[in-house]
């Protein structure tokens, strides 16, 4: 049997919803089907076809679904970030060596200004029932939109660049067919179950978490326009969502807005899942408490097709400040020498196993550096213990260096937000001539507090040399367009020195 995605949107039921929008339209499993075939074929008919990569510079719709899939049937499908400035698009585009772009009409201006010259524009929009694909580019031999196999490359997507220059990742499609059954088997996900689709579809969290694994059980998936804390639960309530997966931001963001009653809608959820981003055990209890459903922390990045973790659903044990147990793939530590490290020794996480990736795409120096004895090595510090749970501590390249003392800025994170009026935070380190780096964090505030009484509250809790020495009192924190901190560059974005 073949490891692809075509195989993954063939088991629905040909009457049951695929898809559904808030207040809008509904496509069927067989609806899906039909519309992919024809977008394939639209883009065989351009010339396009195994090996050619496609950008996709689409909002979150089921236009952006259905041209995914179409796209990985015929070619490679390469989404985009629709907010990306016209200098992004043009390396962007120029990195994948992307054949062609699809927008939908009257949106992605400053993609189709980076357009190199013969790269196909094409127009996509849903007419009545299905989809039209229109371009005015000259047309090349028309291919055949044959089937994939299960080593041809279904999807690229860069790494976020937190740490370095990004990284172009090229996954299979027997990668992303492992990935959605690990999500589905992690989650006993149904027929029945109805996915809130809140992550943007240009990152894997929302293609995989949210979509892939969905179809993979043959259920339901929720897709707004985009994440709205405002209307988030009357779509629950109004789609009876089963559950949702999304980075801590959301989460919080939705925290912000609850007066401290279950919203309605809410008794449905079987979980709530978090990802991309650390969760702290503070913001994990706020989420039970008022929401009344299991918060499921999971592990995940791009070069796994996502999810390598995650806690189990109940009456499995679920441990705050934990990622989880390993789903479908092997996970060890490494220690500096590049050996195995034995139970609860923090080291690098390495991961081995169906999802992940070969090798990045044109990229030696990186893949030299990733790959050891056949395991891949995240760049992420944590340990597993005796019941195999993995704890991360954070990653090595944002570690704080205080004179030789390692100090794993996640855990001054998860101490100030315990303080009542701390609604987000982010230590990083701060430059100092005697002792290299030095730890500060900038915290936005929910209520009344004072930098003095942030620095004491830590002060009870941490060791001496943890405590920030400077706490920096903002509106808000930056992050990447899928909700992740990047520590190194805070003090740069603050102006602090």
């Amino acid at each position: 049997m073949n490891r692809t995605l075509d195989r993954i949107l063939a088991r629905g039921d040909p009457k049951t919803t695929a898809i559904v929008v808030p207040n809008g339209r509904r496509l069927t499993y067989g609806q899906l089907r039909d519309q992919v075939a024809v977008a394939a074929e639209s883009l065989a008919q351009l010339g396009l076809g195994r090996g050619d990569r496609i950008a996709l510079v689409l909002p979150n719709s089921p236009e952006t679904i259905v041209m995914f899939l179409a796209a990985a049937t015929t070619g490679t499908a390469a989404p985009l970030n629709p907010a990306y400035k016209e200098d992004e698009f043009r390396f962007f585009l120029q990195d994948t060596q992307a054949k062609a772009l699809v927008v939908t009409p009257g949106q992605g201006e400053a993609a189709r200004r980076a357009l190199s010259p013969g790269v196909i524009l094409v127009e996509a929009r849903l007419d009545g029932a299905g989809i039209v694909l229109e371009s005015s580019s000259p047309r090349a031999r028309s291919r055949s939109a044959n089937g994939p196999g299960d080593d041809d490359e279904a999807l690229v997507l860069h790494t976020s660049g937190t740490t370095s220059r990004p990284k172009l990742v090229p996954l299979r499609q027997r990668n992303l067919f492992a990935s959605a059954e690990n999500i589905a088997l992690t989650y006993r996900l149904s027929v029945d179950d109805v996915a809130m689709c809140v992550m943007p579809l240009f990152h894997i969290h929302g293609l995989m978490a949210s979509t892939m694994a969905t179809f993979s059980s043959g259920g339901t998936v929720v897709v707004p326009p985009g994440f709205d804390a405002m209307a988030f639960w009357p779509a629950v309530r109004d789609q009876g969502a089963t559950w949702y997966s999304a980075v801590p931001t959301m989460h919080q963001m939705l925290l912000l807005r609850n007066r401290g009653e279950r919203p309605t809608g809410a008794e449905k959820l079987r979980f709530i899942r978090s990802s991309s981003s650390a969760l702290s055990p503070e913001t994990m209890r706020q989420l039970e408490s008022r929401f009344g459903a299991p918060v499921l922390e999971a592990y995940g990045m791009t070069e796994a097709s996502h999810q390598m973790a995650s806690n189990p659903l109940p009456p499995g044990d679920r441990r705050p400040g934990t990622v989880g147990v390993e789903t479908g793939i092997r996970i060890g530590v490494m220690d500096e020498d590049a050996r195995l490290a034995p139970t609860a020794v923090p080291g690098e996480v390495v991961i081995m196993g169906p999802t992940v990736i070969d090798a990045y795409a044109n990229n030696p120096e990186a893949n030299a550096s990733s790959f050891t004895d056949g395991w891949f090595r995240t760049g992420d510090q944590g340990f597993v213990d005796s019941d195999g749970y993995l704890s991360l501590v954070g990653r090595l390249k944002e570690m704080i260096n205080r004179g030789g003392e390692k100090i794993a800025p996640q855990e001054i994170d998860d101490v100030l937000l315990q303080h009542p009026a701390v609604a987000e935070v982010v230590a990083f380190g701060l430059l100092h001539p005697a002792w290299g780096e030095e730890v500060a964090a900038a915290v936005v505030l929910k209520g009344p507090a004072t930098e003095k009484e942030l620095i004491a509250f830590a002060r009870e809790r941490l060791a001496d040399h943890k405590v920030p020495k400077k706490l920096y009192l903002v509106e808000q924190i930056p992050r990447t367009a899928t909700g992740k901190i990047q520590r190194r560059s805070v003090a740069e974005a603050f102006k602090i020195k």
